[in-house]
């Protein structure tokens, strides 16, 4: 190979990198999909229903209704240790709930993981709302709730009468879930 192939195969070289590094640094963090399921005149949508009906076990592998959630509205937000955007998003969505004290929503947290890595990573971050075992029947869980594409982190806002106000897959935008829990009705 003779220099200018060379010098010719270092220029190119040199411009996907200049581009490359244009590229990662314009990139930006996808939005979350967020969406809205149809209202039902007033009623609860039927998946909210199922998920009420729910017993799921806490970090301390007790059996908790999920019906003691009723009536006030609430954030179910699905998650796993694994999952790195969910572990992004749970200190600010921590604070967010020990903010309100449960005044005029409450914040609910469902792993889609084992018992064991649930509570070590719980005690580890100190979380400030309860925290339930999915485990695989939790993905099925958010999928009724309107999680089609099964991804995590998966985040549902219910109204306090049942309705699903809003899902938000993927990591969430704080200035977004505070400008619509802003709007709830208690």
């Amino acid at each position: 190979m003779n220099k200018k192939h060379l010098a010719a195969y270092v220029a190119v070289a040199a411009l996907f990198g200049v581009m490359g590094a244009i590229v990662a640094i314009n990139k930006k963090e996808p939005a979350p999909v967020t969406t809205t399921m149809a209202p039902t005149g007033g009623a609860a949508h039927s998946a909210v229903d199922k998920f009420y009906a729910q017993s799921l076990n806490d970090l301390q592998g007790k059996p908790q209704s999920l019906a003691q959630w009723k009536g006030k509205p609430l954030l179910v937000n699905f998650w796993a240790t694994w999952c790195a955007p969910c572990v992004q998003e749970m200190p600010e969505l921590s604070h967010l709930a020990d903010e309100e004290g449960g005044k005029r929503f409450n914040v609910v947290g469902i792993g889609i993981d084992s018992p064991t890595n649930l509570s070590e990573f719980a005690e580890k971050l100190k979380i400030a709302y309860p925290l339930y075992v999915g485990g695989m029947g939790g993905t099925e869980l958010s999928r009724e709730l309107g999680n089609k594409q099964g991804g995590l982190p998966f985040t549902v806002l219910i109204g306090a009468d049942g309705q699903v106000i809003k899902t938000y897959l993927g990591k969430l935008k704080f200035d977004e879930l505070r400008a619509d829990l802003a709007q709830l009705k208690s």
